[in-house]
C-alpha cells in the first residue's frame, strides 16, 4: 500500500471506525453519531495511530450535505418555504444577529479584535443541516410544522451566510485583517456593488430553480425513466443533485446546501419523486456518516486543556445562548411554547458552514487559529451534547404544560393554526396528486391483469411509455399488410379483429398488435373501432425494451397470442366444416 492514505483507504477505515464506534455508542444509550465524531478524532492528525487524509474526508463530507439536502427538497416545496416565511425569515435573521453580537461580546472579554468577534459570532450562529435533519428524523417530525419551520429556518440561514462569505473579504481591511481575493474578482468593486451583485445572483439562481427547473428537470426524469434501466435512472437523480449543486456554488456563488435544497425541490414536482428518493437514500446515509467523521478528525483534544474556560464560553453561546435567543425570538412572534422549545433545541449545536467561516476568517487574517480550535470544540461538543439538549428541552415541555396548562394551550395558538393550515392546504395538494397517481395505477391492473405481475416500479414504468390513442366508430386501427409498428390495449370501447373467416370482438381489458411484434411478420387481419374507444398503446422500441426486462410478461403474451391464434384456426376449421355440412 503507498505511504500516502488515498480515496478508498479514507473511505474504507471511515466506515469501518464508524461503524464499530458507532455500534459501541449505541450499546451505551448513546446517538450512533457520538461514536461517528470519535472515529474521526481517532482517525486526526491530532491523535496517535492511523491519520486519514483529512481534505479528502471533507470533500466527501460535503457530498453527504448534499446528497441531504437533495432528499429533505425532495420532500420539501416551495409553497412550504412560503408557509413558514413569517417566522423562519425574522427568526433566523434576528437570532444571527444576536449571536453574532454575542460572539464580539466574548472576544471583547478575550482581549480579542471586532473582526475576530463578528468571525467568531457568524461562526457560533448558524446550526448544523446534517444534525438537524437526524434530530428531526428520529422524532417525526420532518413532515410537523416545527419540523417545516426548522427547515425553513436553515434555508435562510445559509442564505445570510452565503452573503456573509462575500462579504468579508471585502471588510476584510476594514475590520483588521488582510484582503484576499476569494470573490472571483468582486472583492475589487465597491462595497455596494459587491452587495448588489451577490443579490443579484442568488436571485437568478432562485428564479431559474423556481420557474425553468420544474419544466426541465421532470421532464428529463421521465425521458431516462422510459428507458427501463434501474441504473441510469440512479445516474440521473444523482447527475442532477450533484452537478446544480456544483453549478449554483460555481455560477451564482451560493453553498453546495443550498443548490442540492433546490435540486430537490425541483424534482419533487415530478412523479418519480418518491423513486428519486428511495435511489438516492442508501448514499444520503453514507455520506453523512462520512460527515461527521470529518468533524472529528478537524478537532484537536488539547484545546480543552489548552483554553478550557474559552471552551465553555463559546459551548455557552452555542447551546444557553442560541437557545435562548431562539425561544424568545418565537415567543415574540406569537407563535406555541412547544414549537419555540423544539426549536431551541434543535438548533443549539453548529455544524459545516461554522467551519468554512472559521477557513476564511483565518485566511483573511480576522481569526486567530485559537478561534478556530475554539469553533471546532464547541461544533464537536454541541454534537454530541445536542440529543440531551433536545431531552431537556422535551422535559420542560411538560414542566411548563403541568405549570401552566392555560398559558401553554392557549398562547400561539392562532398562529399555530394559521400556519397549520397553510402547511395542511399544501400537504392535502400533494396527498391528492399522489391519490391520482395511485389511482391510474390501480385502474391500470383493474382494466389490465396481466400486468399485475410486474411490480410497481415496472407499472410505473408502463405509465410512462404508455402513449394515449383513440378512435372514433368505424375507424379503422389496423390495416391488414402493414408492418407491426404498435401494440394496443384497449382502455374503453371495443373494437373488431376482422379476419377472413369472421370478426372477433375485443372487449377493455384485451389487447391486439402484439403478433406483428412479436414475430417480425406483417398484420394479418383489419381492426375496426366499434365504440368510442381509448387505447393505450406500446410502440415497438418501448415494447421490445420493456419485455426484455420482463421476460415472463413475454412469455405470458407469447401464450396467450398463441391462444387466440389456435382459437382462430379452430373457429375456421369449425366454420369449413359447418359449410360443408
Amino acid at each position: 500500500m503507498h505511504q500516502e492514505v488515498g480515496l478508498i483507504a479514507t473511505v474504507a477505515v471511515s466506515f469501518v471506525f464508524a461503524a464499530i464506534l458507532g455500534y459501541g455508542a449505541d450499546r451505551l444509550r448513546l446517538p450512533p453519531l457520538v461514536g461517528y465524531l470519535m472515529a474521526g478524532i481517532l482517525m486526526g492528525p491530532f491523535t496517535p495511530g492511523f491519520v486519514a487524509d483529512t481534505a479528502l474526508a471533507g470533500q466527501l463530507a460535503e457530498m453527504g450535505v448534499i446528497l441531504l439536502m437533495f432528499g429533505v427538497g425532495l420532500h420539501f416545496s416551495a409553497s412550504d418555504l412560503l408557509a413558514v416565511r413569517g417566522i423562519a425569515v425574522p427568526g433566523a435573521i434576528g437570532r444571527i444577529i444576536l449571536a453574532t453580537l454575542l460572539g464580539i461580546g466574548l472576544c471583547k472579554l478575550w482581549g480579542w479584535s471586532l473582526g475576530a468577534g463578528i468571525v467568531l459570532g457568524l461562526s457560533l450562529s448558524v446550526a448544523s443541516t446534517v444534525v438537524l435533519l437526524k434530530a428531526l428524523e428520529e422524532r417525526n417530525l420532518v413532515n410537523a410544522a416545527s419540523g417545516r419551520v426548522a427547515v425553513g429556518w436553515l434555508i435562510v440561514e445559509d442564505l445570510v451566510m452565503v452573503l456573509a462569505l462575500v462579504l468579508l473579504p471585502a471588510l476584510a481591511e476594514l475590520l483588521g485583517g488582510h484582503a484576499v481575493d476569494t470573490n472571483h474578482g468582486l472583492g475589487e468593486l465597491p462595497l455596494v456593488l459587491t452587495i448588489g451583485l451577490t443579490l443579484l445572483k442568488v436571485a437568478a439562481f432562485a428564479a431559474m430553480a423556481i420557474f425553468l427547473g420544474p419544466r426541465i428537470v421532470p421532464w428529463l426524469l421521465t425521458l431516462i425513466a422510459r428507458t427501463g434501466s434501474r441504473e441510469l435512472f440512479t445516474l440521473t437523480v444523482l447527475a442532477i443533485a450533484l452537478g446544480i449543486a456544483f453549478g449554483s456554488a460555481a455560477i451564482f456563488g451560493v453553498s453546495f446546501a443550498l443548490g442540492a435544497f433546490f435540486a430537490g425541490v425541483v424534482m419533487s414536482e415530478s412523479q418519480l419523486s418518491h423513486r428519486a428518493a428511495a435511489d438516492s437514500l442508501p448514499l444520503q446515509n453514507a455520506f453523512s456518516v462520512l460527515f461527521f467523521v470529518s468533524v472529528g478528525m478537524l478537532f484537536d483534544p488539547s484545546i480543552l486543556v489548552r483554553q478550557p474556560l474559552a471552551v465553555i464560553g463559546a459551548l455557552a453561546l452555542v447551546i444557553l445562548g442560541k437557545g435562548i435567543i431562539t425561544f424568545l425570538i418565537v415567543i415574540l412572534l406569537r407563535y406555541p411554547i412547544s414549537m419555540g422549545l423544539t426549536l431551541a433545541g434543535g438548533l443549539a449545536q453548529i455544524g459545516e458552514f461554522s467551519f468554512i467561516l472559521a477557513g476564511l476568517g483565518v485566511s483573511l487574517g480576522l481569526l486567530p487559529h485559537e478561534g478556530q480550535d475554539l469553533i471546532l470544540a464547541a461544533a464537536i461538543l454541541s454534537i454530541t451534547l445536542n440529543p440531551i439538549v433536545i431531552f431537556a428541552t422535551e422535559g420542560l415541555k411538560k414542566y411548563i404544560h403541568s405549570k401552566w396548562p392555560s398559558l401553554w394551550e392557549s398562547y400561539g395558538r392562532s398562529r399555530q393554526k394559521a400556519l397549520g393550515k397553510e402547511l395542511e392546504k399544501i400537504r392535502a395538494l400533494g396527498d391528492e396528486r399522489e391519490r391520482q397517481h395511485q389511482l391510474k395505477m390501480q385502474q391500470l391492473i383493474e382494466t389490465f391483469p396481466l400486468f399485475s405481475q410486474v411490480n410497481e416500479d415496472a407499472q410505473e414504468e408502463l405509465l410512462l411509455l404508455f402513449k394515449a390513442k383513440s378512435a372514433p366508430p368505424g375507424e379503422r386501427v389496423i390495416r391488414r399488410g402493414d408492418r407491426g409498428d404498435s401494440m394496443y390495449f384497449i382502455s374503453s370501447g371495443a373494437v373488431e379483429v376482422r379476419l377472413a373467416s369472421g370478426a372477433i370482438r375485443l372487449e377493455p381489458g384485451a389487447f391486439f398488435g402484439e403478433m406483428a411484434l412479436l414475430t417480425g411478420a406483417r398484420r394479418t387481419a383489419d381492426v375496426i373501432a366499434v365504440d368510442f374507444c381509448q387505447f393505450e398503446v406500446l410502440e415497438r422500441r418501448d415494447f421490445n425494451m420493456f419485455m426484455s426486462h420482463h421476460p415472463h410478461l413475454r412469455t405470458a403474451v407469447s401464450e396467450m397470442a398463441q391462444k387466440r391464434t389456435e382459437m382462430n384456426v379452430l373457429r375456421q376449421q369449425w366454420e369449413k366444416s359447418m359449410d360443408l355440412s
